[in-house]
């Protein structure tokens, strides 16, 4: 297993590389599996997104000023704490800047800090505090860029503007102040979350590692502490955003997600179903990645109580089943429509999200033999058959001990599962990591950019703009290939906009449609053509189309 990058030599293409955490340090990491992340600061004030909103819904001059308004009396870190446990979370990540540079502890290095707010408390000491006494892990958010300080040159709204005089050298001097601070003031630390690195290149992040390592070896380090470019992977782990990563047993990983729409508290913002919350934890983790899941606290300094119980809710289902998921590692099947597995010792745990029609699961053949097999988390271990045929691993439970939401199913083998090789459980599309370009993306938000439809991840998904009733998607697979099927699956909120369809290959200087659908709830087949390029036109839809992948099969 890759572990980030070590040393302080030159990466595989001669790049300089920062010095990565032990192997133990980040296993131990990993273990932990489920956390909690907190956007939290005087931006709840006004409902609006954390950082994003400064300079574009509430004017920049307002924004900097809502800390002297900023008084969350009800603020009680152990009622944070109090809520991570109850939802089996094993760490906590929390904001101590954003993009708007106000700081939430006591730092020396500014006054535009919560001390010098009406509420006058070191919030970060306080939580730092209450996770130590709850038993859960403690680790910083800091966002590399700064658009309120005068020496980072970009600024609000977005990062897009610049700034006179600033002074990049002397502001990540001020970033290496901070951080410093955090580290020995408040750790040791589970891990430091950079976020939106911009301007700040290897130039001046690696140093900042180097010097991080010193503070605290065991450090784990994410990968947004400086921009790449063309070097090595920057940090300990990957951080797939709003989406569920890919199955990846190589580099460590962690998706982070938020319980509503929006990363700061918003009023009646729309809420995740237990069904949705789980089940993104499920394939996160089935997927070999931790689930870093993210509260917006109120004003008030409350976490919202809708959210309180939704964790409650989280809780109460995965403790029981906890053995597939704390510790463990995802695989050896790799997640498909039917759910995810995980495993630890001669032990695999298969997360059924979803049963086939037929009523059995059929999942490929396991190189070792099952010695038994039994519902985990269930009274009595429950009825389960398992058979190995020369089709494969036919898996039955009687419709009434399934679970609605994950039948968990615990297989202990003759062996040890740790060292079987990942195993595909969906036949490979062509389209899958093909490059992609659209005639158009929903708000021009890269979370819904072309190459989400052909990620091989149904919890990402290209979008275009409400009102759209046309578009297209057009993929380039580098070579030519031989397919005849074709399958488009619409994003499950909102299923059925699509009225009309083509599939289309290049010819001569145009396009020559090869098949034509009303629906796209089957799978597409026309007769077999070869070649680079395919388009996707969509000529009807009842408003923006939205699909979560667009594969092209043999």
């Amino acid at each position: 297993m890759c572990v980030g990058m070590v040393g302080r030599g030159a990466g595989a293409e001669g790049a300089p590389t920062a010095p990565g955490a032990p192997a133990d340090a980040i296993r131990a990491w990993q273990d932990l599996r489920f956390g909690m992340f907190i956007h939290w600061g005087p931006v709840s004030l006004t409902g609006h997104e954390i950082g994003w909103s400064r300079g574009r819904e509430t004017p920049i001059e307002e924004y900097d000023a809502l800390y002297k308004r900023f008084n969350p009396t009800d603020f009680v870190a152990a009622d944070w704490v109090a809520a991570a446990n109850a939802a089996g979370m094993r760490y906590v990540v929390f904001t101590t800047k954003h993009h708007d540079g106000f700081c939430m502890w006591d730092t020396k290095q500014t006054d535009y800090n919560i001390m010098r707010s009406a509420f006058g408390r070191d919030v970060v000491k306080e939580l730092a505090a209450a996770c130590r006494d709850g038993g859960i892990r403690f680790g910083t958010y800091y966002s590399t860029c700064d658009w309120w300080h005068k020496d980072f040159p970009l600024g609000s709204p977005g990062g897009k503007s610049k700034k006179e005089g600033a002074d990049l050298d002397a502001y990540v001097r001020y970033l290496r102040s901070q951080v410093t601070e955090l580290v020995k003031g408040y750790g040791p630390l589970v891990t430091l979350w950079f976020d939106v690195p911009q301007l700040v290149g290897p130039e001046h992040g690696i140093e900042t590692i180097r010097m991080l390592r010193a503070l605290q070896p065991d450090l784990v380090i994410n990968n947004r502490a400086y921009s790449r470019g063309s070097g090595p992977p920057v940090g300990d782990y990957e951080t797939p955003e709003q989406r569920i990563g890919t199955f990846n047993s190589e580099r460590p990983w962690e998706t982070c997600m938020t319980i509503c729409h929006q990363w700061a508290w918003k009023p009646e913002d729309k809420m995740k179903t237990l069904e949705e919350c789980l089940h993104a934890l499920v394939r996160t983790v089935g997927g070999d990645g931790n689930f870093l899941f993210n509260v917006g606290p109120m004003p008030d300094g409350r976490i919202e109580p809708r959210q309180v119980d939704r964790l409650k809710e989280m809780g109460d289902w995965v403790k029981p089943r906890g053995a597939s998921l704390y510790a463990t590692r995802g695989g050896p099947f790799k997640p498909g429509p039917w759910g995810a597995s995980t495993r630890q010792g001669n032990r695999i745990f298969l997360h059924v999200l979803k049963w086939p029609e037929s009523g059995d699961l059929l999942l490929p053949a396991l190189p070792l033999a099952v010695k038994s097999a039994s519902l985990s988390g269930a009274p009595g271990g429950g009825p389960v058959v398992v058979k190995a045929g020369s089709d494969g691993l036919r898996v039955a439970v009687p419709e009434g001990q399934r679970d609605p939401i994950d039948t968990v199913i615990a297989l202990e083998m003759d062996g040890d599962a740790m060292g079987i090789a990942p195993i595909p459980t969906t036949e490979p599309s062509l389209s899958q990591g093909a490059k992609a370009r659209a005639s158009g993306i929903y708000k021009q938000d890269w979370h819904f950019r072309a190459e989400s439809a052909v990620d091989g991840d149904e919890n990402t998904r290209w979008a275009t703009d409400a009102g759209t009733k046309s578009a297209w998607l057009e993929i380039d697979l580098e070579s030519e290939k031989e397919f005849s099927r074709a399958r488009i699956l619409e994003w499950k909120g909102d299923p059925g906009r699509i009225r009309a369809f083509e599939i289309r290959v290049p010819e001569g200087s145009g396009w020559k449609t090869v098949a034509r659908g009303d629906s796209c709830a089957k799978e597409l087949r026309f007769d077999a053509v070869r070649a680079k390029k395919v388009r996707l036109a969509i000529l009807d839809a009842k408003d923006g189309p939205t699909i979560c992948e667009f594969e092209v099969l043999k």
